[in-house]
């Protein structure tokens, strides 16, 4: 196991609830390395973080962990089956402009 990779799956066991279910997947091409996570539904919030915070930093990390061994890297967070993000969440906050200024008013 790479650096890189051994480094992303110690980092996101420690934060999630059910670090069994951790796996990375490490490919490189001429792009650079891309590590693919894959995590417990449950968990996906603690990854994210707030508006996507704790992925930021995560990402950064790996970057700089990367640029000490030459190399680009990227990550990509896989969505977990059965995860209720994606097009229910959108559906729920479409608002037009008027509801959003309607909100907005205290």
């Amino acid at each position: 196991m790479e650096k890189d990779q051994a480094f992303l799956e110690f980092m996101i066991k420690e934060l999630v609830d059910n670090p069994d279910d951790v796996k990375v997947e490490r490919v490189v091409d001429e792009m650079g390395v891309l590590l693919t996570l894959d995590i417990n539904a449950e968990d996906m919030g603690k990854i994210i973080g707030r508006q996507g915070n704790t992925a930021k930093a995560i990402r950064t990390l790996l970057r700089v962990v990367g640029m000490k061994n030459n190399a680009r890297v990227n990550l990509k967070i896989n969505e977990p089956e059965g995860s209720t993000r994606g097009p229910v969440a959108e559906a729920t906050s479409e608002k037009s402009v008027d509801e959003a200024m309607e909100d907005l008013k205290v």
